[in-house]
């Protein structure tokens, strides 16, 4: 399996959802950064289970503890270790599922690719793994913070219902202010009620959470095959449930002619920029300086509250019933994981740039 992401600034995950413990080590941490631990564990807690009405009720404190690679409060260059424990598993939820394969899980792949799966929650596939992403998706920001760079993360759909505003017209600062991290606030109460209800009908819905990176130099990204934007569509598509990546126009420069599309080029006090944007801050595969923005699509959860058609691993008809806890609806809490990915992703480019263009 492939359980590492970065080049230069290296992740692995390890850990199941209903394991002892989901961890990361990182490699290639640069000696120097400042931990604030407020920082880390504000970040974990963003996407831990049970912070609202409209999130899986699962308690996890999500609190984390670092066994290397800090001393003094400080980086040091060597490996460093993340560990969070898993306190609240309900293993026996899944009890009876352990045959049965739940429709669009990793249930039947996980089987049929490996000869035995962890049926408690899924394992492995569980985005529970994701709690390692962001512990070191927040070192990697505490990084960009020093270089002045910022990732906002909000979401901009719930089911059908989303916001009009561009990423230039909205507040970050209000994106913690509910629930749903939606900025734009009165279409997040409309967001709140249509999850709630959804959940209430036993049932869920997919969403957008979309993302901007600031302050991001000129130069980041390595055509060809290794492109800013492909790196970051890779980061993102390797997200549980997510379903599509879409960055700067995306699919709307699809209708539009070059003459409307094109970033015409001024220069600003001996720098140069665009008048516009629709290239989403990357151009020929690397960074020009510009915001970059970009879209991230997820689907519907896929345990539901309602009984469904299923085999079992013998291909035999079974029901398969809804049980345990589980989100009506993933993106507010995806917000801080696909802001992590974001973080790792720039801040491995920064340091790749960094050896390959001294």
């Amino acid at each position: 399996m492939s359980n590492s992401f970065g080049s230069v600034f290296k992740i692995t995950t390890f850990g199941e959802s209903h394991g002892r413990a989901l961890g990361v080590t990182i490699d290639g941490c640069p000696a120097g950064i400042t931990l604030d631990m407020d920082f880390i564990q504000d970040e974990l807690a963003r996407r831990k289970p049970g912070q609202s009405k409209i999130t899986t009720q699962r308690k996890e404190p999500d609190s984390f503890e670092i066994l290397s690679g800090v001393f003094e409060g400080k980086t040091t260059g060597t490996p460093l270790a993340m560990v969070i424990f898993n306190t609240d598993q309900k293993s026996k939820d899944y009890s009876h599922i352990a045959d049965s394969y739940r429709p669009s899980h990793a249930d039947f792949t996980y089987q049929e690719k490996y000869g035995i799966r962890d049926y408690r929650g899924g394992g492995r596939s569980s985005a529970r793994e994701t709690a390692a992403r962001v512990a070191a998706g927040a070192v990697a920001k505490l990084a960009l913070r020093q270089l002045g760079i910022q990732i906002h993360g909000y979401v901009s759909q719930a089911g059908d219902i989303k916001t009009s505003k561009s990423h230039t017209e909205l507040d970050f600062s209000l994106t913690e202010s509910n629930i749903v991290r939606c900025p734009d606030l009165a279409v997040a109460d409309d967001m709140i009620s249509l999850i709630d209800s959804v959940r209430k009908d036993g049932d869920t819905i997919g969403g957008v959470v979309s993302c901007v990176i600031k302050g991001t130099p000129v130069g980041l990204g390595e055509p060809v095959f290794d492109k800013l934007h492909a790196r970051l569509g890779a980061a993102m598509l390797g997200i549980n449930a997510v379903k599509g990546f879409e960055y700067g126009s995306g699919f709307e420069g699809a209708k539009m002619r070059g003459s409307q599309h094109n970033d015409l080029f001024d220069s600003k006090d001996g720098k140069v920029t665009t008048r516009t944007n629709l290239s989403g801050g990357i151009q020929g595969g690397i960074s020009n300086g510009e915001d970059i923005y970009f879209n991230v699509a997820f689907k519907p959860v896929a345990t539901i509250m309602r009984d469904q058609d299923s085999v079992d691993v013998h291909g035999e008809a079974v029901t398969v019933s809804g049980k345990g806890r589980h989100d009506p609806c993933v993106v507010p809490r995806a917000v801080p994981i696909v802001e992590a990915m974001a973080a790792l992703t720039i801040l491995d480019f920064y340091l790749l740039q960094k050896t390959t263009n001294l």
